[in-house]
C-alpha cells in the first residue's frame, strides 16, 4: 500500500476520532441538560407541595409564603439538587387485632373549663382509622388520655379487646425527655433488641446519624422529639395506635413519610392533625366531639367538612 493512501487512512481515523469526541460532548451536554431540568421539577414540586400543604396553615404561613416567593423567581441554572430527607416510618405489629378493639359506653370527656362531652358511645372496629376533629382540642386531648389509661372517666365503661395491644403518642411528650440519656440510650429502653448496632440502625433511618445519635435527649427540638417518638411507637409492634397532633413539629418530608406510614399500617387507629392532606388520606372514620354532642361517621375528612358547610 502506497505511502498516499497511509496518510488518508490516518486523516480518515484521526476526523473520525474528532468526529466521535464531538458526539461523546453532545452526549454529555444532554445528560447534564436532562439532570438539571429534573432536579429542576423536583424542585419545583417539593416548593408546590410545601405551598398547597402549608399555605393555610398559621404556623407555616410565612414559609410557604417564602417558598412561593422563591419559585416565582427561580430559573432552571438556580434550582439546587434537591436535599430533602425522609425519615423511615413503619409500624409493624406482633399480632393481628381481634373483632373487639374498643369499646366506650356512656362515658364523660372533660376538656376543663366547662367543655364537657357526656354520653359518648364509641365503637372501634379492626379497620379504622378514626381522625378526631372539632374545634375543642382540650376535648380530643382528654379522649386521648382516657382510652390510653392516664386519667379515669367519672362515669361510663370503657373496655380494650384482649387481642390488643395499644401505643399512644401525646400531644405533650416533655415528660419523656427530661432526662440525660443520649439517644442510644434513651431508645434502648423501648427496644426488645439491646445491641447498639441495631439501635444505632433504627436512629439512623429516622435520620440521626453519626454523632447525632449521641446527643443528649434534654436537647433535642420539638421535631427531633417527634422523631423520637415515633421510634419509640415502632419498636412496640403495637397493633393499635393512638396519635394526638403527630405532625405539629414536622417537616414536610417526616409528614410525609408519616402519613405513608400510617396509611399503610393495617390495625386500628385514632388520631388527629392540623394538616388537612394528612387526615384526609389516612382516615376512613370522623368523630368529633363537642359539648352539644358526638358526630360518628364513617366518612372522609373533606366529607366531613362538606357536611359542616351546609349546616352553616
Amino acid at each position: 500500500m502506497s505511502q498516499k493512501y497511509l496518510i488518508r487512512i490516518a486523516e480518515l481515523e484521526s476526523q473520525l476520532r474528532q468526529k466521535d469526541q464531538q458526539l461523546s460532548l453532545v452526549e454529555e451536554t444532554e445528560a447534564f441538560l436532562r439532570s438539571a431540568l429534573a432536579r429542576a421539577e423536583e424542585k419545583i414540586e417539593e416548593l408546590k407541595a410545601f405551598i398547597r400543604r402549608f399555605a393555610s396553615n398559621a404556623a407555616k404561613a410565612k414559609q410557604a409564603t417564602s417558598r412561593k416567593k422563591l419559585l416565582d423567581k427561580m430559573t432552571v441554572e438556580e434550582m439546587p439538587a434537591s436535599s430533602r430527607k425522609f425519615p423511615w416510618v413503619n409500624f409493624k405489629m406482633d399480632r393481628e387485632p381481634g373483632k373487639i378493639v374498643l369499646e366506650v359506653k356512656n362515658a364523660t370527656i372533660d376538656g376543663g373549663d366547662g367543655i364537657i362531652c357526656k354520653g359518648l358511645d364509641f365503637s372501634l372496629g379492626g379497620g379504622d382509622k378514626v381522625a378526631l376533629v372539632g374545634e375543642y382540642d382540650t376535648l380530643k386531648t382528654a379522649f386521648f388520655q382516657l382510652i390510653a389509661g392516664e386519667t379515669k372517666a367519672p362515669d361510663g365503661v370503657l373496655k380494650w379487646g384482649n387481642t390488643i395491644s395499644y401505643s399512644y403518642f401525646p400531644k405533650n411528650n416533655d415528660a419523656y425527655f427530661g432526662c440525660d440519656l443520649s439517644l442510644v440510650d434513651w431508645l434502648r429502653q423501648y427496644s426488645k433488641e439491646q445491641d447498639e448496632t441495631f439501635i444505632r440502625g433504627f436512629l439512623g433511618r429516622m435520620l440521626f446519624t453519626g454523632e447525632e445519635a449521641l446527643k443528649s435527649a434534654n436537647v433535642l427540638s420539638g421535631g427531633e422529639k417527634v422523631r423520637c417518638m415515633l421510634s419509640r411507637m415502632m419498636l412496640s409492634n403495637a397493633n393499635c395506635l393512638l396519635l394526638d397532633e403527630p405532625t405539629a413539629h414536622l417537616d414536610l418530608e417526616a409528614i410525609t413519610a408519616l402519613n405513608n406510614g400510617l396509611t399503610a399500617f393495617q390495625g386500628p387507629i385514632i388520631f388527629c392533625s392540623q394538616d388537612h392532606e394528612f387526615v384526609q388520606t389516612v382516615a376512613n372514620r370522623v368523630l368529633e366531639l363537642t359539648p352539644n354532642g358526638v358526630l360518628d361517621r364513617s366518612i372522609t375528612f373533606d366529607e366531613w367538612l362538606e357536611t359542616k358547610k351546609k349546616k352553616k
